[in-house]
């Protein structure tokens, strides 16, 4: 099967000079680092034509077929567990970058509970997934950092929102980029890189996730930012797929199912950078398929801890302990001050359906305080815990 055609990288010898103070080099070591390096030369994509066999297109069809329908919401109603799906995407994205947290910790985390280093990290990715789905309808140079401005904005190590202005690369030795896995452009290039990036975005003459697909590894090619290009990029490929309409309402598990392909993924994106854009685009609407079945069993699995719920509460119809039901699903770790933002109630009536949900076995207190309590619900961070325990695993 002939290779989708797509532009392959150049390079371009550099001199390396190590950055002063950023390690702490031996005489020696300084004697035996290499003086030079080969940095990524990357080609303009905005006018590259996209000629797509006839099993490829198909192929990249079906996977978009599927993801219109998870959208639609199929036999039932989707739009109710956007939060969730976002939130589990957000995970999975994270993942791939071995980042993992207990959906307890990310969901206390949320409310500003709990102190796990990591459950912050991946609420900041959750920031960034949201930003990308605010921001496709302008997907400009401003779109994009804003974007990493939400992942990183709560360390200080790396320029949050601000394209790199030094040498980044992947793998080998932090001391040189001479035996990299992959050295990305110079920084100089950057902004040129990313002002076609974004024309090429805004195309109309592609199918979607072919366009959402190769948007994504253009993406990680020119490699942006000193960190969070990976988070980013996927979140990116969620906001072309907004763009083209692809997708309305929810985000959907696309992460989860490259988590499972991590290996294929990772070779898709090296093949990419050497003139063929076939494997990411398979890699991505396998990835979309498999995404699809595992929103749909996690969006199942919320509905029968729903449905298991209404049988078991003892409240009166239309009180605010029914409404806090639906918000437990999206948030399933509480306080009372959440209940009273989000349902709009009193305090005493916030308590009031709390006290009756761990009545009723549906709530669990955390602290074992009597002020500042916090409340989980338990059913919803198994699955959630479950759901995640699935993930890197390829579907049968």
């Amino acid at each position: 099967m002939a290779p989708v055609n797509w532009p392959a990288l150049g390079s371009v010898t550099v001199p390396w000079q190590p950055v002063e103070g950023l390690f702490d080099l031996s005489r020696r070591a300084l004697r035996t680092t290499p003086r030079t390096y080969a940095a990524a030369l990357v080609p303009p994509v905005a006018d590259v034509a996209l000629v797509l066999g006839g099993d490829l297109a198909a192929d990249l069809d079906d996977a978009t077929r599927l993801l219109a329908a998870f959208d639609a919401g199929g036999a039932g109603e989707i739009a109710p567990f956007a939060s969730v799906l976002l939130r589990s995407e957000s995970a999975a994205s994270s993942q791939i970058e071995n980042l993992t947290s207990s959906a307890r910790a990310l969901a206390e985390a949320e409310i500003g509970e709990g102190s796990r280093a990591n459950a912050a990290v991946i609420l900041a990715n959750v920031r960034t997934m949201q930003a990308a789905l605010d921001l496709a309808g302008r997907l400009d140079e401003s779109a994009v950092l804003a974007m990493h401005r939400a992942l990183m904005s709560q360390q200080s190590v790396h320029a949050a929102g601000a394209w790199r202005e030094q040498q980044v690369w992947v793998g080998g030795s932090p001391l040189h980029p001479g035996d990299a896995h992959y050295v990305p452009p110079l920084a100089t290039d950057v902004p040129a890189l990313m002002a076609d990036l974004v024309t090429f975005m805004d195309r109309d003459d592609l199918p979607p996730l072919a366009h959402a697909a190769l948007a994504h590894a253009q993406f990680e090619t020119i490699h942006p930012f000193t960190d969070g290009n990976g988070r980013t990029g996927r979140a990116l490929l969620h906001s072309v797929l907004l763009h083209t309409g692809a997708i309305h309402r929810v985000t959907v598990p696309i992460s989860a199912g490259l988590l499972a392909l991590r290996d294929d993924y990772f070779a898709a994106l090296t093949a990419y950078r050497a003139g063929d854009a076939e494997p990411i685009l398979r890699c991505v609407a396998e990835a979309a398929r498999s995404g699809t079945h595992i929103g749909e069993r996690l969006v199942g699995t919320l509905r029968e801890v729903r449905e298991e719920w209404a049988g078991r509460l003892t409240a009166r119809a239309g009180s605010a302990s029914w409404s806090l039901l639906d918000l437990l699903l999206r948030q399933p770790v509480v306080t009372a001050r959440v209940v009273v933002r989000e349902l709009g109630v009193t305090a005493p009536t916030a308590q009031s359906a709390l006290q009756r949900l761990v009545a009723d076995g549906i709530l669990l207190e955390s602290t074992g305080h009597r002020r500042n309590r916090v409340y989980r619900a338990a059913d919803v961070l198994s699955a959630l815990d479950a759901y995640a325990a699935g993930l890197g695993r390829r579907l049968g």
